[in-house]
């Protein structure tokens, strides 16, 4: 099965007054049709950078791509008019915050209708004109309605003639989610959208948006920094430090297995019952003066002399990881050596 998402050695930075950050380097992932990939790492770590690069709505004057290709359902990303007419299509956007995504003066029905508009799949993309004829208006609100309904809204004809304000938190995402999935996209990027909600709430939204894109073949590249959600709804799990692509892996050998030390004491550093969590010691490096070789040297155990002077590949077979000294074994084992 052909990859929706190709995302091979980008590197990429920001114009700063500081001078140049380097914020990606040379990173690496894939997402195929029905397929939920988990991108995690800490805060800082440039999950968001990736998925607006793959968006394309970084801003223009300030960044520099210093390689690599980012190829979206046959189109490149990157190229001249950057994926113009995939974006909004063929790639849509679920946000971390809803609420702050809406439009508190209108109703919701008007913002989805006016989404409608210009991404329905039954526009015709050749007429450029903002012309809606009332057929089309028609088959769009049934196919919101429709949609309403799949994401577990009740009366959803209800739901169209609310404002933002008098939805839960829970409600507005499903709402998003419905959104993203209406003009029948081939891949939705999912930036931490349980983040905003509590527990019980993110397991359905979590389970639903998992069923949603099994049924529809959507491929779904889902960023997060939380663990448990990952193993919720992920079927590969790739981990990025410090703008590199550290492991890539099946969420079963990423949690049992980890081969990156900076993924091993990640998972460490959870909370488990009968063992005190791990802190990882040190900070992220700043994209300003990263590290040179592997960037997670100063912080690793395992770092020799080779881990200061040259960046590691990412190799491996179903299980990738990018470090010259991988650990071996189960979770529990040690480090050391």
């Amino acid at each position: 099965m052909s990859d929706i998402l190709t995302v091979a050695d980008l590197t990429l930075g920001f114009r700063t007054e500081a001078g140049p950050a380097r914020v990606l380097d040379r990173v690496r992932l894939s997402v195929r049709p029905g397929e939920i990939v988990g991108l995690v790492g800490e805060s800082g770590c440039g999950k968001t950078t990736l998925a607006r690069a793959i968006l394309g709505t970084l801003p223009a004057e300030a960044t520099q791509v210093g390689g690599g290709r980012i190829e979206l359902a046959g189109s490149d990303m990157l190229g001249p008019g950057g994926g113009r007419g995939v974006r909004g299509r063929a790639v849509t956007f679920i946000p971390q915050d809803p609420f702050a995504s809406f439009n508190p003066l209108f109703r919701i029905g008007t913002q989805i209708m006016d989404l409608m508009r210009w991404n329905s799949p039954r526009r015709d993309p050749a007429v450029r004109t903002g012309w809606y004829s009332p057929a089309r208006r028609r088959a769009d609100r049934a196919a919101a309605i429709a949609m309403l309904e799949a994401v577990q809204l009740p009366q959803p004809a209800r739901i169209l003639r609310k404002y933002p304000h008098e939805l839960s938190g829970g409600q507005r995402q499903r709402v998003m989610i419905a959104m993203a999935l209406l003009p029948e996209p081939r891949l939705v990027i999912a930036d931490e959208p349980t983040t905003a909600l509590d527990v019980t709430v993110q397991a359905q939204i979590l389970g639903l948006l998992r069923r949603l894109a099994v049924d529809r073949g959507v491929a779904v590249l889902f960023t997060t920094h939380d663990l448990g959600a990952a193993w919720e709804i992920c079927d590969r799990v790739v981990v990025m430090y410090a703008g590199q692509t550290a492991e890539i892996a099946p969420r079963e050998g990423f949690f049992a297995a980890p081969r990156h030390p900076y993924t091993h004491l990640l998972l460490r550093s959870l909370p488990e019952e009968g063992r005190d969590p791990v802190g990882i010691p040190g900070s992220v490096p700043s994209p300003l003066r990263p590290p040179p070789g592997c960037r997670f040297h100063p912080r690793c155990p395992r770092a020799s002399q080779v881990c200061t002077e040259q960046a590691p590949p990412l190799l491996g077979e179903g299980h990738l990881t990018a470090c010259h000294h991988p650990v071996g074994g189960a979770l529990g084992d040690t480090l050391d050596g």
